[in-house]
């Protein structure tokens, strides 16, 4: 069964999470990654849920794609230096990446967006065009190994498309 990796850290938002979190568990074997190991993070609301590994101890190799929620976790998971190179080895192994509403700011932080085409939560776009994205507003954006939507109302085709490459 192919594995799939879900950030985690505080601040998360709980739909982007969970929703992703309980339908890749449907057909893949899923793990919560965050900065350190089986740590209770808390969403924006208060809810809790705990890491299955640390980031520094997740290899690329061992994933089949990653996926990014929202809120505003993305801002403390970029300060990682082991969560970035994780989600940077799997953008540079061609591994799918899929981050929703603030999760393209690893994005800029991890990858080498120069040429691709992505959305996120508006107020990002500055920050995406200057790591050389071309920033759009759309429910779904895919551009080669990376799927990025813009909030919790585009979830059920941002993890649609997700899968999509998952299984390509």
């Amino acid at each position: 069964m192919k594995k799939v990796a879900i950030l985690i850290e505080n601040q998360f938002d709980e739909q982007e999470l969970i929703y992703p979190f309980h339908r890749l568990r449907e057909d893949y074997e899923v793990e919560l990654i965050g900065t350190d190991a089986e740590t209770e993070y808390k969403s924006k609301a208060g809810f809790v849920k705990k890491s299955d590994r640390a980031s520094q101890d997740a290899k690329a190799e061992d994933y089949a794609g990653v996926y990014i929620p929202g809120g505003f976790s993305p801002d403390f998971m970029r300060r990682s230096p082991d969560t970035v190179a994780f989600v940077k080895a799997m953008a540079e192994a061609g591994k799918p990446v899929g981050a929703i509403c603030h999760g393209p700011w690893m994005l800029a932080s991890a990858a080498d967006l120069s040429g691709k085409k992505v959305t996120s939560f508006p107020s990002l776009r500055v920050d995406l065009e200057n790591a050389g994205a071309e920033w759009v507003d759309e429910e779904v954006v895919v551009s080669d190994n990376f799927v990025t939507s813009r909030n919790p109302g585009d979830l059920p085709v941002h993890v649609r498309e997700f899968i999509k490459l998952l299984e390509s």
